[in-house]
């Protein structure tokens, strides 16, 4: 039998009903009173790992990656190169990274702090710009013995048992250090080792942080929590989740981490989210993920490593300007790799022409009145109400 309809009239109607409200799909329609299911855990709809790196299981390594939330303690040293020298003070170096802190403090509604402390003096590189093998594909290798260099020659004026990650900038006249890979350790090798400390993790920056600026910090830093990269490998680079995440498209018009990030995470907690994870529905009020409080996620887990989540995303606060705003749809694959679309938005409005300065996948935001329905698990998402205070969904399971 159909489930039993939800008439809402209003705007304040949806928000009176936005609770844990959940009804059985076999309800009956004669049933004067329906029985209400007890609403749904949300571990219930936490996805499991199955890459062995950096994915969208729910459960981090907490042997590989740093902690989320607290304070980060971050030593920023500043490198030359025998080839390269540098020829002016590091001060806008330091400046360029700067702003992360806050961003990152934002972002997090203050569960992640990052306390950027700067060495600010030229350290030079015992070899060659050149011969660290960014400009013909770094290996692991090449990395690690790149970031023992810059420990090693930085040791004399630093106590490296204060810190728990390094970021290594080098000097604007090294071009072949081109771009920004993190550093995430080995713990099957001996590493990198300075003042009684391992070294576990870091960002050796490159020249795309003057394109990037410090959202290109949150990005990598976001690697060495765990979470994978959202951009494509192959094909169109931003073809999965455009500028709707951090770990997607850097200087995206919004890219705020996903709700689904920030419950990985730990900056959304468990009674921040709704799970439907069998047959039933139920009707959410969403807050927007860039502010603090409320509902930041709903979740419909459609298998063992899958699952939609609707959130509600208004841009104002983070970052300004977006092309679009409301309720944004997107499925999650946990045993997907990174790089090959962990997560894909769902386009609410793939006809229409993007304005100036934004993709298609921009406009992907869904607004009240429309519906998603996945054609392979009949999952569904209705958008009922919204806002610039948030969102109202139903979701439904067959």
């Amino acid at each position: 039998m159909p489930a039993l309809p939800i008439r809402l009239r209003s705007l304040t109607a949806a928000l009176a009903l936005a609770s844990s409200l959940t009804v059985p799909a076999n309800a009956q329609a004669a049933a004067p009173t329906p029985a209400l299911r007890p609403a749904v855990p949300a571990s219930a709809c936490a996805l499991p790992g199955r890459t062995g790196w950096t994915d969208e299981g729910h459960a981090t390594d907490q042997v590989q990656f740093q902690p989320s939330t607290g304070t980060r303690r971050v030593l920023t040293l500043f490198v030359d190169f025998p080839d390269a020298r540098a020829t002016e003070p590091t001060d806008a170096y330091a400046a360029q990274l700067a702003p992360a802190a806050d961003w990152m403090r934002t972002a997090s509604h203050g569960r992640s702090r990052l306390a950027l402390t700067s060495l600010h003096r030229w350290i030079r590189m015992p070899a060659e710009s050149h011969t660290y093998g960014f400009e013909r594909g770094l290996t692991f290798e090449t990395h690690e013995k790149y970031v023992r260099d810059a420990i090693e020659s930085a040791d004399p004026y630093a106590d490296f048992s204060r810190y728990d990650m390094v970021y290594v900038v080098p000097t604007r006249t090294a071009s072949a250090i081109s771009f920004s890979p993190t550093y995430l350790y080995d713990p099957s090798t001996p590493g990198v080792t300075a003042d009684g400390t391992r070294l576990k993790w870091g960002v050796t920056f490159g020249q795309d942080l003057w394109r990037w600026g410090h959202k290109v910090v949150a990005h990598e830093t976001g690697h060495t929590f765990g979470l994978p990269d959202l951009y494509s490998f192959t094909g169109p680079t931003h073809q999965y989740v455009g500028g709707w995440d951090v770990m997607g498209n850097i200087a995206g018009h919004a890219p705020q981490y996903l709700g689904w990030h920030t419950w990985k995470l730990d900056w959304t907690r468990d009674a921040q989210v709704a799970c439907v994870d069998a047959s039933g529905r139920r009707v959410v009020r969403l807050t927007p993920v860039e502010r603090p409080g409320g509902t930041k996620i709903a979740v419909l887990r459609t298998g063992e490593t899958t699952a939609y989540v609707a959130e509600s995303r208004r841009p104002e606060g983070i970052d300004r300007g977006a092309c679009s705003a409301g309720v944004l749809i997107y499925k999650v694959d946990s045993a997907t790799p990174t790089g090959e679309g962990p997560i894909r938005v769902v386009n609410g409005r793939p006809s229409e022409t993007p304005p100036a300065g934004c993709t298609t996948l921009d406009l992907a935001a869904h607004t009240p009145g429309q519906i998603f329905t996945d054609p392979d698990s009949g999952a569904r998402i209705e958008v009922l109400a919204g806002g610039e205070a948030g969102d109202v969904v139903r979701l439904r399971m067959p």
